[in-house]
Protein backbone atom coordinates (compact mmCIF):
# COMPACT_ATOMS: atom_id res chain seq x y z
CA UNK A 1 0.00 0.00 0.00
CA UNK A 2 1.08 3.19 -1.19
CA UNK A 3 -0.09 7.12 -0.56
CA UNK A 4 1.01 10.14 -2.91
CA UNK A 5 0.15 13.08 -1.50
CA UNK A 6 -0.41 16.23 -3.87
CA UNK A 7 0.18 19.66 -2.27
CA UNK A 8 -2.29 22.59 -2.98
CA UNK A 9 -4.68 24.75 -2.11
CA UNK A 10 -8.18 24.44 -2.13
CA UNK A 11 -10.75 26.17 -4.21
CA UNK A 12 -11.37 26.90 -8.04
CA UNK A 13 -9.56 30.26 -7.49
CA UNK A 14 -6.11 27.94 -6.81
CA UNK A 15 -6.66 25.32 -9.19
CA UNK A 16 -3.80 26.73 -11.86
CA UNK A 17 -1.45 28.40 -9.48
CA UNK A 18 2.30 27.36 -9.43
CA UNK A 19 1.84 25.94 -5.68
CA UNK A 20 -0.90 23.93 -6.70
CA UNK A 21 1.47 22.02 -9.22
CA UNK A 22 1.12 18.74 -6.30
CA UNK A 23 -2.59 18.81 -7.35
CA UNK A 24 -1.96 18.44 -10.52
CA UNK A 25 0.12 15.73 -10.71
CA UNK A 26 -2.52 13.82 -8.42
CA UNK A 27 -5.47 14.65 -11.39
CA UNK A 28 -2.40 13.27 -13.67
CA UNK A 29 -2.18 10.40 -11.77
CA UNK A 30 -5.52 9.87 -10.90
CA UNK A 31 -6.27 9.94 -14.75
CA UNK A 32 -3.67 7.21 -15.09
CA UNK A 33 -5.36 5.05 -12.82
CA UNK A 34 -9.19 5.98 -13.93
CA UNK A 35 -10.13 6.61 -10.58
CA UNK A 36 -11.74 9.76 -9.38
CA UNK A 37 -10.37 12.05 -6.54
CA UNK A 38 -13.89 12.59 -4.70
CA UNK A 39 -14.20 11.27 -1.22
CA UNK A 40 -13.64 13.24 1.50
CA UNK A 41 -11.86 12.31 4.12
CA UNK A 42 -9.65 13.47 7.05
CA UNK A 43 -9.17 16.97 5.54
CA UNK A 44 -8.36 15.83 2.68
CA UNK A 45 -10.02 14.79 -0.84
CA UNK A 46 -8.83 11.03 -1.62
CA UNK A 47 -9.16 8.48 -4.66
CA UNK A 48 -8.10 4.77 -4.05
CA UNK A 49 -6.11 3.37 -7.24
CA UNK A 50 -5.22 -0.11 -7.90
CA UNK A 51 -2.46 -0.61 -9.86
CA UNK A 52 -0.75 -4.65 -10.13
CA UNK A 53 -2.51 -5.11 -6.87
CA UNK A 54 -1.34 -2.59 -5.13
CA UNK A 55 -3.31 -0.30 -3.51
CA UNK A 56 -2.65 3.37 -3.95
CA UNK A 57 -4.11 6.23 -2.10
CA UNK A 58 -4.03 9.27 -3.83
CA UNK A 59 -4.65 12.44 -1.42
CA UNK A 60 -5.23 16.14 -2.19
CA UNK A 61 -5.38 17.69 1.41
CA UNK A 62 -8.11 20.44 2.23
CA UNK A 63 -6.46 22.44 4.83
CA UNK A 64 -4.73 25.10 2.83
CA UNK A 65 -0.57 24.96 2.16
CA UNK A 66 0.56 25.90 5.62
CA UNK A 67 -1.74 22.98 7.77
CA UNK A 68 -1.01 20.11 5.22
CA UNK A 69 0.67 17.93 7.97
CA UNK A 70 -2.77 17.96 9.71
CA UNK A 71 -4.39 15.86 6.64
CA UNK A 72 -1.23 13.42 6.03
CA UNK A 73 -0.91 12.68 9.55
CA UNK A 74 -4.60 11.76 10.22
CA UNK A 75 -4.68 9.45 7.38
CA UNK A 76 -0.97 7.60 7.88
CA UNK A 77 -1.97 7.15 11.04
CA UNK A 78 -5.42 5.53 10.42
CA UNK A 79 -4.34 3.34 7.31
CA UNK A 80 -1.26 2.94 9.12
CA UNK A 81 1.11 3.89 6.69
CA UNK A 82 5.10 2.99 7.04
CA UNK A 83 6.94 6.48 6.07
CA UNK A 84 8.41 4.55 2.92
CA UNK A 85 5.16 4.23 1.84
CA UNK A 86 4.31 8.04 1.41
CA UNK A 87 5.13 10.04 -1.46
CA UNK A 88 4.27 14.00 -1.03
CA UNK A 89 4.60 16.04 -4.28
CA UNK A 90 5.08 19.65 -3.52
CA UNK A 91 6.43 23.11 -5.33
CA UNK A 92 9.91 24.14 -5.31
CA UNK A 93 11.15 27.62 -6.45
CA UNK A 94 14.83 27.14 -6.32
CA UNK A 95 14.38 24.88 -9.12
CA UNK A 96 14.13 25.72 -12.59
CA UNK A 97 10.68 26.13 -14.20
CA UNK A 98 9.27 21.83 -14.25
CA UNK A 99 12.57 20.17 -13.39
CA UNK A 100 11.52 17.14 -11.30
CA UNK A 101 14.04 16.33 -8.20
CA UNK A 102 13.37 13.05 -5.82
CA UNK A 103 14.84 13.16 -2.15
CA UNK A 104 14.28 11.09 0.57
CA UNK A 105 14.43 13.29 2.96
CA UNK A 106 15.62 16.62 4.07
CA UNK A 107 14.62 20.02 5.37
CA UNK A 108 11.54 22.19 4.39
CA UNK A 109 13.70 25.09 2.75
CA UNK A 110 11.17 27.73 3.48
CA UNK A 111 8.04 25.79 2.14
CA UNK A 112 5.47 25.95 4.63
CA UNK A 113 3.66 22.60 3.84
CA UNK A 114 6.52 20.62 3.58
CA UNK A 115 7.08 22.19 7.18
CA UNK A 116 3.80 21.45 8.22
CA UNK A 117 3.97 17.81 7.51
CA UNK A 118 7.68 17.64 9.24
CA UNK A 119 5.64 18.95 12.12
CA UNK A 120 3.05 16.73 12.32
CA UNK A 121 5.40 13.54 11.64
CA UNK A 122 8.29 14.50 13.64
CA UNK A 123 10.60 13.58 11.08
CA UNK A 124 12.24 15.21 8.40
CA UNK A 125 12.55 11.04 6.84
CA UNK A 126 9.27 11.17 3.85
CA UNK A 127 10.21 10.55 0.28
CA UNK A 128 9.18 14.05 -1.67
CA UNK A 129 9.09 14.71 -5.42
CA UNK A 130 9.69 18.47 -6.08
CA UNK A 131 8.45 20.06 -9.35
CA UNK A 132 10.29 23.87 -9.91
CA UNK A 133 8.10 26.93 -9.89
CA UNK A 134 11.37 29.08 -10.75
CA UNK A 135 12.02 32.05 -7.89
CA UNK A 136 10.03 35.03 -9.48
CA UNK A 137 12.42 38.18 -10.58
CA UNK A 138 10.02 41.13 -9.76
CA UNK A 139 8.05 39.74 -7.89
CA UNK A 140 6.64 38.73 -4.14
CA UNK A 141 7.02 35.19 -3.41
CA UNK A 142 3.10 35.11 -2.52
CA UNK A 143 1.99 36.43 -5.22
CA UNK A 144 4.51 34.12 -7.36
CA UNK A 145 3.46 30.78 -6.16
CA UNK A 146 -0.24 32.22 -6.12
CA UNK A 147 -0.69 33.40 -10.14
CA UNK A 148 -1.02 30.88 -13.10
CA UNK A 149 1.62 29.59 -14.71
CA UNK A 150 2.39 31.74 -17.59
CA UNK A 151 1.86 30.77 -21.51
CA UNK A 152 5.65 29.88 -21.94
CA UNK A 153 6.03 27.68 -19.54
CA UNK A 154 3.34 25.36 -20.37
CA UNK A 155 5.99 23.00 -21.74
CA UNK A 156 8.44 22.65 -19.08
CA UNK A 157 5.19 22.38 -16.42
CA UNK A 158 3.63 19.69 -18.51
CA UNK A 159 6.88 17.93 -19.65
CA UNK A 160 7.88 18.04 -15.44
CA UNK A 161 4.08 16.32 -14.90
CA UNK A 162 4.56 13.79 -17.52
CA UNK A 163 8.02 12.79 -15.95
CA UNK A 164 6.67 12.53 -12.76
CA UNK A 165 3.84 10.81 -13.83
CA UNK A 166 6.66 7.89 -14.65
CA UNK A 167 8.47 8.38 -11.44
CA UNK A 168 5.48 7.63 -9.17
CA UNK A 169 4.65 4.88 -11.75
CA UNK A 170 8.44 3.22 -11.15
CA UNK A 171 7.78 3.68 -7.38
CA UNK A 172 4.18 2.33 -7.19
CA UNK A 173 5.66 -0.83 -8.96
CA UNK A 174 8.52 -1.08 -6.74
CA UNK A 175 11.45 0.47 -8.15
CA UNK A 176 13.64 1.42 -5.35
CA UNK A 177 13.72 4.80 -4.48
CA UNK A 178 17.76 5.21 -5.08
CA UNK A 179 17.28 3.96 -8.13
CA UNK A 180 14.37 5.75 -8.32
CA UNK A 181 16.88 9.14 -8.04
CA UNK A 182 19.37 8.00 -10.10
CA UNK A 183 17.02 7.80 -13.31
CA UNK A 184 15.28 10.72 -12.98
CA UNK A 185 17.30 13.18 -11.09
Amino acid sequence: MKMIVGLGNPGSQYAKTKHNIGFMAIDRLAKRYDTTISKQEFNALTGTAWVDGEKVLLVKPQTFMNDSGRAVGQLKAFYQFEQEEILIIQDDMDMAMGRLRLRPQGSAGGHNGIKSIINVLGTQRFYRAKIGIQHPQKQRVVDWVLTPFAPDDQIAILAGLDKLTLAADDWIHGMDFNALMNKYN
